[in-house]
């Protein structure tokens, strides 16, 4: 299958409250991408009462990575249904299973351009999520500490691991929401 035809897609990585949601809302509105959240698509699948979805709870309410067999298939099955053709798709892949779980089962299924990667210092990212709490169980103060040590010790290595491929682009998320987007547009308008 040539690259023209297999389905672009951007990842878009940053710590919890970083502003992944925000950011992707603002690419799908400026670009027609289509947006995938790997935590609302596991939220999901948790609350349809599938075989999975008490596996999922387990993960989510511990803070936990959810398998990456499950991750992979919530996004493969979701860009099947999907007339477009252009995805970003974020919180993932967010540790060396995520990684590596993506390579095996979508590597030249896929076209990854680029891993659009957030900065926001811990402090930062900790307010925004506190502020949004109202209404997701995982914005509170123990997970959220969970989840910004998971990002710290699991997901950076695989930022890392972008950067040396080539595909690392690093925007700082700590001004407003549309001057951070006035700098990931630059990187989507080079497309």
């Amino acid at each position: 299958m040539s690259t023209a035809v297999r389905p672009v897609v951007v990842f878009v990585l940053g710590g919890p409250g970083a502003g992944k949601g925000t950011q992707c809302e603002k690419i799908v509105d400026e670009f027609g991408f289509v947006h995938f959240s790997a935590g609302d698509l596991l939220r999901e699948e948790r609350k349809s009462g599938s075989s999975d979805g008490d596996l999922i709870q387990s993960y989510i309410q511990n803070g936990k990575i959810v398998p990456v067999e499950i991750t992979i298939n919530l996004i493969k099955k979701a860009m099947e249904k999907s007339e477009r053709k252009r995805f970003v798709i974020d919180g993932f892949p967010r540790n060396e299973d995520n990684y590596e779980g993506w390579q095996r089962h979508m590597q030249g299924v896929v076209d990854v351009k680029f891993v659009l990667y957030l900065d926001c210092p811990d402090e930062v990212c900790l307010e925004r999520a506190m502020k949004r709490g109202q209404g997701r169980s995982d914005d509170n103060m123990e997970t959220f500490r969970k989840r910004l040590r998971i990002h710290t010790d699991e997901t950076m290595p695989i930022i890392e691991t972008y950067k040396q491929l080539g595909l690392l682009r690093v925007v700082s998320s700590v001004p407003s929401a549309e001057e951070v987007f006035q700098e990931v547009k630059k990187l989507f308008e080079a497309l």
